[in-house]
């Protein structure tokens, strides 16, 4: 069988900074490239370069690592078509996977035992025109919806989808603020004047280590 290649940017180990496993020491694979632009993106060195590197020797770096949990990240993984066979591998050989997705491309392929956290973007990410609301479908109660808020019309918009689509009696809702553009007390006030059914998160990684890279 031919050897299957993704695009890397880095693979790295630190703390889990947000969603349902936050604080939980993992091994982050991100992969290159993203067909988004949002206005708030704090990965953009992630958006091209990388290093072109075979299923198997990421696995191999994978295994260097003291954890069993693996987050596999961009960028937008799923932009790269061979993402769904190094998550199915990472499933194969135990290890606890989540994906973190921008919610603009397909779901559908992506092993059921893999976590997605998958984004809906707001208004003021410049990107809510390419939301895939097919995509809500394919989640179950171990999968997450994030949405990064970054003003009040945005907390609005996160506010009616959520009751729109019911997210929560289908899956975990995250709300996060925007870093430096929204008041995180702010928000979690409105969350519980509203009486929101959702997990509020700030980006755990930023408090411990400010915008450092592979952290």
């Amino acid at each position: 069988m031919n050897a299957r290649f993704l695009r890397v940017t880095e693979i790295f180990y630190s703390i889990q900074g947000e969603s349902a496993t936050v604080g939980i020491p993992t091994t982050f694979i991100r992969l290159t490239g993203c067909p988004l632009r949002c206005t708030y993106c704090d990965t953009e060195y992630a958006f091209t370069g990388g290093e072109k590197i075979s299923l198997e020797d990421i696995l191999a770096r994978t295994a260097g690592f003291p954890t069993r949990y693996v987050t596999v990240t961009g960028g937008e993984p799923l932009a790269q078509k061979n993402c769904v066979f190094l998550l199915d591998r990472l499933i194969e050989n135990g290890y606890l996977v989540s994906l973190e997705t921008g919610g603009a491309m397909d779901v559908s392929a992506v092993n059921p035992n893999v976590v997605k956290v998958m984004d809906l973007k707001t208004p003021s990410s410049g990107e809510e025109h390419r939301n895939r609301y097919e995509n809500i479908r394919y989640l179950d109660k171990k999968d997450q919806v994030k949405f990064v808020i970054g003003t009040r019309d945005d907390y609005l918009w996160a506010r009616e989808t959520l009751k729109r689509f019911a997210l929560d009696e289908r899956c975990g809702v995250l709300f996060s603020p925007v870093t430096g553009c929204l008041d995180a007390a702010r928000l979690a006030d409105s969350i519980l004047e509203d009486g929101l059914p959702v997990r509020f998160q700030i980006q755990l990684h930023k408090v411990l280590w400010g915008d450092v890279a592979g952290k």
